[in-house]
């Protein structure tokens, strides 16, 4: 190929190649929609957002949307709120809306907002649209022991100025779950809450429970009134048979200590007889001794046997008698 040909051809192609490296490291193009929506920012402050690691539609069109709202907003505050690791974006479009809506905002509390965590954006709206936060069944006891559930619909507004370190949602239901079931805890009877459910919600919002956090409280209305179980009556019933089991293990107690104390009667009545069993054993030797000394005689053993022979008859006839008398009864 002829070298007048060649030359053109290499040149042509480093242009282009130079060209793609510098379109593809610097924004052209992002420049010129700046310069046509009126923001001056020059092509070396873009060429030092890639050189910092920012990336420039992450600035520059929220700055161009500020710049069309009639915003006073700095490329620096956009640039330090990104390398912050905030949403550059949500924070001007939330300082637009507090704008609309005549909401004294600064780019400083609403970045410092974006950084703690919490939605800058949903703050605004909430301030201007009140947010209903509805709470489970609440569940208190009345002094007559009727349980009563309440269940409650908040109606809180944000409150820009506590967003940040302010506490949320749930210590808002917390505290309003506290606040219903002390109410209902003071109630003489569960009738007196539901003949007038907005005692509840009168007596709750008194207490001032949206201190310290980033809410403000508007209103609290009782949605729901139900009646649960009777506790006081469960209660008792609980005591009641906790003190019958107590009556029944004294009982068994002392019915053990009976059968005890007859187990060893049986056993002294045993002993007894032994005893008895033991001495009449004596008496034959005693008569024994007694004859061989003399101080009894041949007759006197005699009418001893005699006297002895007509007991046993005796006792014989006794019980044929009652025998008779247990067959005739049971005829």
């Amino acid at each position: 190929m002829d070298e007048n040909i060649l030359m053109p051809l290499i040149i042509i192609a480093v242009i282009v190649i130079a060209l793609a490296i510098l379109f593809t490291f610097v924004p052209v193009a992002l420049w010129i929609s700046a310069l046509a929506a009126g923001v001056k920012i020059s092509i070396f402050t873009l060429i030092g957002m890639r050189l910092r690691r920012v990336v420039p539609n992450r600035v520059i069109n929220p700055l161009i949307k500020a710049h069309k709202a009639g915003m006073n907003v700095k490329t620096n505050q956009l640039e330090s709120h990104y390398l912050a690791g905030g949403n550059v974006d949500r924070v001007v479009n939330a300082l637009i809306a507090a704008q609309r809506a005549n909401i004294d905002l600064l780019f400083e509390r609403a970045a410092a907002i974006d950084l703690a965590g919490r939605d800058v954006l949903e703050a605004v709206q909430m301030s201007v649209n009140p947010k209903v936060i509805e709470t489970p069944f609440i569940a208190g006891i009345a002094m007559d022991g009727i349980e009563v559930k309440a269940l409650a619909r908040i109606t809180v507004r944000a409150n820009i100025d506590r967003l940040v370190g302010g506490a949320g949602e749930e210590t808002i239901i917390a505290r309003v779950g506290e606040g219903v079931v002390s109410t209902i805890g003071s109630s003489n009877a569960h009738t007196e809450v539901l003949e007038n459910p907005d005692m509840i919600s009168q007596t709750v919002l008194s207490k001032g429970l949206d201190s310290g956090t980033a809410f403000e409280i508007l209103s609290i209305d009782i949605a729901d009134v139900d009646i649960g179980k009777n506790i006081g009556a469960i209660l008792q019933t609980d005591q009641a048979e906790a003190d019958k089991n107590i009556a029944q293990a004294k009982a068994e107690e002392r019915r053990a200590m009976a059968v005890a104390q007859e187990q060893e009667m049986l056993a002294r009545v045993q002993e007894m007889r032994a005893k008895v069993v033991e001495a009449e054993a004596d008496v034959p030797l005693a008569l024994a001794e007694a004859l061989r000394s003399g101080k009894m005689g041949v007759m006197d053993y005699m009418n001893y046997q005699n006297i002895d022979a007509d007991t046993d008859m005796r006792d014989s006839i006794g019980k044929l008698s009652t025998d008779n008398k247990d067959d005739d009864q049971n005829k």
